[in-house]
């Protein structure tokens, strides 16, 4: 096992992919405290190996974040996060494994693969560089960063540029803008009856529910790149009762930080026709649109450092997904996205990393590192 600060530079495949074995078969489902606890005491463990001085542990309602600081005048934050959406359990069933030049296992992709890149390529990083670095892995990205979004704010300004380790889009490109994202529940309180013997004396939520679901299907706007799509729902207690309760949860996406309030609007101003329904509305936009300018300092940066390695060219994408990114970009702070694992399958059993690209995508990480903290 190598790196640059131990044995010369070298990033090493076999030491990548036992860190990454390592990670993933510590399980970490979001919001499961004891297993986020032990996901952030192994990771800083590992850090304290690979870079030579122990991280912070900053604890919080949703589970531990793990931050370490080069020591010297920070000038790049790289963003990162130890939760994955899968239950406990699942490393049992799927382990990490490696066939056909491919790793799997629950949370490889998005994104332990990334925080090991991470670690390595500071690793290989010349002290004096390696000091103007720090790394930020949290522990709630998965489910909002309500309880890390502060911090990452925060060190975000201090640091001046951000670096997101999220999984790369599609053949290795990056992520130089995404849509802002949100979530809204609409709740219908209705009355119960029996169905059979007097459903008039009932309020049917559900009916009341399937009159919103149609209005709020006609809430996006594909000329201004705003998607919003009902995506879960549920309702009643038995086949027999008019359902006094129904639950409907609505993704919503958004280019333009406009739309933000134009949906805000639509949403609180939801009415049914069923008489004594009444309609509680939760949730909202959470992550902010990061709009391509964001990355407009970054991406040439980067682009020169992997023709400098002689690597392919590196395109850069906009994206529909969000990430920690939308909040440090919508801060002002030049931000680039996607520079984590090559790979595809985020949230599916076939998530997956390419194990050819480990070492590549981690040498071009030091390298726009490297230069980030000498121009800056």
């Amino acid at each position: 096992m190598c790196t640059r600060g131990q044995n010369g530079g070298v990033i090493d495949l076999q030491a990548l992919l036992s860190d990454l074995e390592l990670l993933v078969n510590t399980e970490s489902p979001s919001l499961d405290l004891p297993r986020l606890a032990a996901s952030a005491a192994t990771l800083a463990d590992l850090v304290t190996t690979r870079l030579g001085s122990a991280p912070q542990i900053v604890e919080s309602p949703a589970g531990p974040h793990v931050w370490w600081q080069g020591g010297g005048t920070p000038k790049v934050l790289i963003v990162g996060h130890h939760d994955t959406v899968f239950p406990a359990g699942t490393v049992a069933e799927r382990p990490f494994a490696v066939v056909d030049g491919r790793a799997t296992g629950p949370g490889v992709f998005d994104m332990k693969g990334g925080i090991v890149q991470a670690l390595h390529a500071v690793a290989s990083l010349p002290p004096e560089a390696r000091a103007g670095v720090e790394i930020l892995i949290t522990a709630d990205e998965e489910v909002g960063s309500g309880a890390s979004r502060e911090l990452i704010e925060e060190r975000a300004v201090a640091c001046g540029a951000v670096l997101v380790c999220e999984p790369s889009a599609d053949g290795g490109a990056v992520k130089i803008a995404r849509k802002g994202t949100g979530t809204f529940e609409l709740v219908v309180h209705g009355k119960a009856a029996h169905a059979g013997l007097e459903p008039w004396n009932g309020v049917n939520s559900l009916v009341a529910a399937a009159e919103l679901i149609t209005q709020v299907a006609t809430f996006g706007d594909p000329a201004t790149g705003t998607t919003v799509t009902p995506t879960v729902a549920s309702a009643g207690t038995a086949d027999n009762v008019v359902p006094a309760l129904t639950r409907v949860k609505v993704d919503v996406r958004m280019e333009q930080a406009g739309e933000k309030e134009r949906l805000e609007g639509l949403f609180n101003g939801l009415g049914t026709t069923v008489e004594g329904a009444r309609i509680e509305v939760l949730g909202g936009v959470n992550r902010p649109p990061m709009p391509a300018t964001a990355s407009a300092a970054l991406l040439p940066l980067a682009q020169a450092a992997a023709a400098a390695l002689g690597a392919e060219p590196l395109a850069g994408i906009a994206v529909g997904g969000g990430s920690d990114g939308n909040f440090t970009a919508a801060r002002g702070v030049p931000t680039l996205d996607g520079l984590g694992a090559v790979g595809g399958g985020a949230h599916a059993d076939h998530e997956h990393v390419l194990v050819d690209a480990l070492v590549p995508r981690t040498r071009l990480l030091a390298a726009i590192l490297e230069r980030m903290v000498s121009t800056t």
